[in-house]
């Protein structure tokens, strides 16, 4: 009976093992040797390339962008002018005895001297205002400062030692828009105070968003800079002074990578705007799985820019975008990959993909090899 138990075992055993050979066991992804392998000629050959702490700063300095204070500088714009559209107002005053402005006399205190307002007006499209006794005056272009001396000069020799003081009542020319996720997409009126970039973002009434999820981007003629919201609140360098014309933009932009293969968690995760490093992307995919990942199988699978590294498979080939395909190793049994994890940035897109433990996949093949071979054992068992 033993001979028999073997004869009818052998058979089942040879086919077990033949599944286990033509590698048709359940698993999750390619294991390392297969990430690894050698392409076939006329293949793309992917770029492998292993993180190290030189490779993690390269690529932090390649992907480094100017900030605002590098873009848009720290000058305060210079004082603020009149311009087209914007409503003023004129106050004159005369000594006395005023020969010109007879009313500016007050009757119940001859020796007080009133102003003479003349009534608001909104500066016409050539840039005009219009003041008795001298008739249009250009205004656009000027500071309210500038446009009283120049008053004060035409009344001269009309007037009894003339004072002029303009006011503009409404600003519709230096202005800074705001639009986006912003509570209020609105046109900010610049003063003589100088507003910053937080100051036209409280004045928006704040996001719609998460802090950590919003990008600003301000537009300055052909200038366009942009940075993580959390860095310009973190950093008071980068709360520039805003000037008339800017254009500030809120956007919502919700980064994330894939995590896929022996991982705690097989998701999409989001990260804030400012970054995270691969030890945390690691950390919020739930980290390696004990008893089924490879710690030296840890891979990182991005496209990157063709001048980004030094490529070693010569010549580089490209997507049809430009872009190299790449394959980032870490080998988390070496103690100094851990150093280097803390300083490698994730980007939008990637993918991280933790590879099955050989071990693993010989627990498998036992696992399938006795869910053949005991309901056969206890067949013949029962029949005997």
């Amino acid at each position: 009976m033993h001979s028999s138990r073997r004869l009818l075992l052998l058979p089942l055993l040879g086919v077990v093992f033949g599944i286990g050979g033509c590698g048709d066991l359940p698993g999750i992804g390619a294991g390392r040797k297969e990430v690894l392998q050698t392409p076939a000629p006329g293949t793309q050959a992917v770029q492998v390339i292993d993180v190290t702490d030189d490779i993690a700063r390269r690529l932090l300095a390649e992907r480094r962008k100017p900030s605002f204070a590098d873009t848009l500088g720290q000058a305060s714009a210079s004082e603020p002018v009149i311009g087209a559209g914007d409503s003023v107002e004129v106050n004159l005053w005369e000594a006395p005895p005023a020969a010109l402005f007879g009313t500016a006399i007050d009757p119940r205190a001859p020796a007080t001297v009133r102003s003479t307002v003349i009534p608001e007006q909104t500066v016409d499209r050539e840039g005009y205002i219009s003041v008795p006794f001298i008739g249009q005056v250009q205004v656009a272009g000027k500071s309210p400062r500038q446009v009283d001396a120049e008053i004060v000069q035409r009344l001269h020799g009309k007037a009894n030692d003339p004072v002029s003081i303009v006011r503009v009542l409404r600003n519709s020319s230096d202005f800074v828009t705001i639009v986006g996720e912003v509570t209020n997409n609105m046109r900010m009126p610049l003063t003589a105070g100088g507003e910053r970039l937080l100051d036209a973002y409280a004045a928006a009434g704040g996001a719609r968003q998460p802090i950590g999820k919003l990008t600003l981007q301000v537009t300055r003629g052909d200038v366009v800079s942009s940075m993580p919201l959390e860095s310009v609140i973190r950093d008071p360098k980068q709360n520039v002074p805003l000037r008339a014309g800017d254009v500030v933009t809120a956007l919502f932009q919700p980064l994330s990578f894939t995590a896929l293969g022996a991982t705690s968690k097989n998701d999409e995760v989001t990260f804030e705007t400012q970054g995270i490093t691969l030890a945390q992307a690691l950390a919020r995919s739930g980290g390696l799985v004990d008893l089924r990942s490879d710690a030296q199988g840890v891979f990182i699978f991005r496209f990157e820019q063709a001048n980004a590294l030094d490529w070693p498979h010569q010549p580089v080939a490209t997507t049809p975008d430009g872009q190299v395909p790449v394959v980032y190793r870490v080998n988390l049994r070496d103690p100094h990959s851990f150093f280097a994890i803390q300083s490698f940035a994730i980007n939008d897109k990637d993918i991280l993909y933790v590879s099955t433990a050989p071990v693993a996949e010989l627990q498998k093949f036992l696992n399938v090899v006795f869910s053949v071979t005991y309901p056969v054992l206890n067949a013949v068992s029962v029949s005997r």
